[in-house]
């Protein structure tokens, strides 16, 4: 990995520590929404540690049961490692609102995600510049919750 690559990893990070602090510093009153898109937190478990690890992310397309994440990373070029865990375990919760439940994630089939996509970047513009910024196809997670 290189320096830069460790650096914006670091970055991201603390995004996250801070978006965590200030949804327990206000006591989940700020922070549950970034513009009209829902923040949430999602719970995987490490596909190599086997712990569970956690990540605050937004869901651009959402309806009752049903949360639609974006696996851009910014415009890397490296999946994100969260998006790594759910290829390896796809059982996950997924925080909405303080609300912990548990949900089966599944990537986009590539039908689903051109049906998907108009809706995510008409939300969120910012997402067609990360997938201008690199040459993966930044993956489209669609999590269900179970009953």
């Amino acid at each position: 990995m290189t320096m830069r690559q460790k650096l914006y990893d670091a970055v991201l990070k603390g995004m996250n520590l801070g978006h965590r602090a200030l949804l327990w510093l206000s006591r989940g009153r700020v922070g549950w929404a970034i513009g009209p898109m829902p923040a949430v937190e999602l719970h995987t478990i490490g596909r190599v540690s086997g712990s569970r690890r956690s990540t605050m992310l937004t869901a651009p397309v959402h309806s009752d049961g049903r949360w639609v994440l974006v696996a851009s990373k910014g415009g890397d070029d490296r999946d994100p490692d969260w998006y790594r865990n759910l290829l390896a375990n796809p059982e996950a919760e997924l925080t909405v609102r303080g609300r912990t439940l548990p949900v089966h994630t599944r990537t986009a089939s590539p039908e689903e995600k051109a049906e998907l996509w108009p809706k995510i970047v008409a939300v969120n513009p910012g997402y067609a510049g990360y997938q201008r910024k690199t040459t993966r196809d930044i993956p489209v997670v669609i999590c269900e919750a179970l009953p």
